[in-house]
């Protein structure tokens, strides 16, 4: 595996997470190191990190504060 992957894996415990559950990204991840972009967005995506998850997150969250405010009236 590269050093460059190898530090990236490092700065995110949620990516080494990953890799302890799912370790065929170990196999894959040291055969090509191209994949690690893959790797990355299937962590994002698991983890529900992206930029939609929490827009979805947050939008769930007016919701049910609005239904509260509703049901206090």
């Amino acid at each position: 595996m590269q050093v460059n992957v190898l530090m990236e894996l490092k700065k995110e415990p949620k990516m080494l997470e990953l890799l302890k559950y799912n370790s065929y990204w170990l196999k894959e991840l040291n055969r090509n190191s191209t994949s690690f972009k893959k790797f990355k967005d299937e962590m994002k995506r698991k983890y529900h990190l992206r930029a939609t998850d929490k827009i979805s997150d947050a939008i769930d969250n007016i919701d049910i504060i609005s239904n509260v405010l509703n049901a206090l009236k």
